[in-house]
């Protein structure tokens, strides 16, 4: 009995490798546009500047610490975003920035009015999904930034 078996030959082995190193190379474009077209910008303009103001950073969220202030955000179902706080003068001034972490970009500002007990609303409504807070409060005894994540 003899066999029919086609030898594997250096042009196969080069078939392969290229097919291969092909298909990796495809995984990584489609990948790499996924990342660029999802990519809000950057977080600062210049690392240097911004490395200057770090400690400025450090004091005012120590101070903000200090304050003692605790912010929890969620979202009703119309929409509108709650923060409950607690030691929070119902003088205070209450603004968010609201922003998609991921997707096509889409942000929008946000300002609070009391509600009583602690409880502030948001004047304007947020669509369905996931959205990143920043949450900034000033008041006479002093200013609170935080951020949220809304589910």
């Amino acid at each position: 009995m003899t066999s029919t078996r086609a030898k594997f030959t250096g042009k196969h082995m080069a078939l392969v490798f290229v097919g291969g190193f092909g298909i990796v190379i495809a995984v990584n474009l489609v990948m790499a546009s996924f990342a660029v077209g999802s990519f809000h910008g950057t977080v600062v303009d210049n690392s240097y500047v911004a490395s200057q103001n770090y400690n400025d950073w450090l004091a005012k969220a120590d101070a903000s610490r200090q304050l003692g202030w605790e912010v929890q955000a969620s979202q009703r179902a119309d929409g509108r975003v709650v923060l409950d706080t607690a030691g929070v003068p119902a003088a205070a001034k209450v603004a968010a920035e609201a922003e998609r972490p991921l997707g096509a970009r889409e942000a929008t500002h946000l300002t609070f009015a009391p509600a009583g007990e602690g409880r502030w609303i948001s004047d304007k409504v947020l669509a369905d999904g996931r959205w990143q807070m920043r949450i900034a409060i000033e008041a006479q005894q002093g200013t609170w930034a935080g951020e949220s994540t809304l589910p």
